[in-house]
């Protein structure tokens, strides 16, 4: 199983776009690809933690507990990301 965490806040006006892009990057995968990928929705409002990692980056998107992207998301970086993984 492939873990997808994007990390935001509420009123972040990039970070929709970006769970945006990663839900459907994660739809148009393959099936055997994608029913192996859950998405998990982080906000840094929620945890100190994030917030004092991530609060001049959000959003951030990480595979697997590892940094993919931050600020701007790349759709064709992803899938080729995922398929590869």
């Amino acid at each position: 199983m492939t873990t997808i965490t994007v990390i935001g806040r509420q009123g972040c006006h990039l970070c929709p776009t970006a769970l945006g892009i990663v839900e459907q990057v994660v739809a148009d995968l393959p099936d055997d690809i994608g029913d192996d990928i859950e998405i998990v929705e982080r906000s840094i409002e929620d945890d100190s933690a994030l917030y004092e990692l991530w609060w001049e980056k959000i959003p951030v998107v990480l595979i697997d507990d590892q940094v993919h992207a931050y600020w701007r998301v790349s759709a064709d970086k992803l899938r080729q990301e995922l398929e590869k993984a």
